[in-house]
């Protein structure tokens, strides 16, 4: 089912940790979903027609030449009234959104806070470590528009963070990610089943998990595996264990760590490694610390598996390379038009993984059909909204194993 309008917000599945949301409150996020939905579907391709029919006659003109990088789209786009409008709605339609979910949290935090206790001191399966540096690149600015990013905190240990984040995802994806706002993990788990249907994964790392919206689906599907969860948010992490514990999902553990130190686990310790839509929020210097911690604790014959957009490439055309790079300068993802310049292949290469080990595959979310939206297609692209990504993996070569 390809749908136009966004299910209502009512259309969720409710989970025990999940804030309750007021009829008004579920009409403010009904809004900006199908807010969302116009400015991509019916506004978007304005941009396009911008920048043919005004902005790169102009440019032509004035330079006497084609842009030569995005960068230079990006600077002439800006002058253009009709992206500076569709702009303004995209980044005010994010301040709406967190500006609905955190007034929703606020209101009920001491329940949600007494909840995530009783959960957490239960279940056992929080690790907070308050020795785990938080990296500037995740705490200098408010992520996605939302108050203290990750980290954010109303007041010390409290869950706000991570049920914002949760609470009003399904505004700014429309409702692609399903019930549980969990599609992602999902696609992912689904695509591993179909490519080694008969593979068992004992121990499995997923990093930078945040309130573990993908991470549980794979703990899920792969119920006798050993799912680690780590994020250096702790903020986020106490929610996302509560929330995991609610669902059911026993198999998981959320741990405070940085991906940069994974020092705490052994050489070859985990069969698969998994980040999804976490490498762009990396520094350029983290990034191959991460890479190369990540292919240490990768077993032979194990698999790495990130979940992002498009690599910038020669092949793709500066107009969507600028607007692919709209959340590096609107969304406060200051990493994300670095991070998609770099060549990820050579990077992992850097980091251990052969070329010839690695691999990108398409992977769409998994949803209910009947309720929620296949995520548009490629004539509806949104430029990193859409609930489309690449798969960058590699599976670590067995020869290592024989080396050691």
């Amino acid at each position: 089912m390809t749908a136009k309008v966004p299910p209502p917000y009512t259309a969720l599945t409710r989970h025990p940790m999940l804030p309750e949301v007021g009829h008004d409150e579920a009409a403010r996020f009904n809004f900006l979903a199908n807010f969302n939905r116009h400015l991509s579907g019916a506004l978007g391709p304005g941009n396009r027609i911008a920048y043919e029919t005004r902005v790169l006659p102009t440019f032509r003109a004035e330079h006497g030449r084609d842009p030569q990088h995005r960068y230079e789209v990006a600077a002439a786009m800006a002058r253009d009234p009709w992206h500076r409008m569709w702009s303004a709605c995209k980044r005010n339609s994010m301040e709406m959104r967190q500006h609905n979910g955190r007034q929703i949290v606020l209101r009920q935090l001491d329940r949600l806070d007494a909840m995530a206790r009783q959960f957490n001191e239960h279940s056992g399966q929080l690790e907070l470590d308050a020795t785990v540096l938080h990296p500037f690149y995740q705490t200098a600015v408010d992520i996605h528009c939302q108050p203290g990013g990750y980290d954010g905190e109303e007041r010390p240990g409290d869950v706000s963070a991570g049920a914002n984040y949760d609470v009003g995802i399904f505004a700014t994806t429309g409702g692609q990610l399903g019930g549980l706002n969990d599609g992602g993990g999902q696609a992912v788990a689904s695509w591993v089943k179909r490519e080694r249907p008969d593979w068992r994964p004992r121990r499995i790392l997923d990093v930078g998990v945040t309130v573990g919206h993908n991470a549980v689906p794979i703990a899920q599907t792969f119920a006798d595996a050993e799912v680690v969860a780590i994020d250096t948010a702790g903020a986020s992490l106490r929610y996302g264990a509560a929330r995991a514990a609610g669902l059911g999902a026993r198999n998981i553990r959320f741990v405070e760590a940085s991906a940069e130190d994974l020092s705490r686990w052994p050489d070859g310790h985990f069969d698969w490694v998994q980040t999804t839509m976490f490498l762009h929020e990396l520094s350029a210097k983290a990034m191959p610390r991460v890479l190369a911690e990540c292919h240490r604790v990768l077993a032979p014959g194990g698999l790495i598996f990130h979940i992002e957009q498009p690599q910038y490439s020669d092949d793709m055309p500066l107009f969507e390379q600028f607007m692919r790079d709209w959340d590096a300068f609107n969304n406060n993802e200051p990493f994300w038009t670095a991070m998609h310049g770099q060549d990820l292949k050579q990077l992992m290469v850097e980091a251990g993984f052969p070329i010839d080990s690695q691999f990108v595959v398409g992977v769409r979310a998994v949803v209910d059909r009947e309720i929620f939206p296949d995520a548009p297609g490629t004539e509806e692209e949104d430029y990193g909204r859409a609930a489309v990504w690449n798969a960058y993996g590699a599976w670590k070569p067995l020869e290592k194993a024989a080396a050691a």
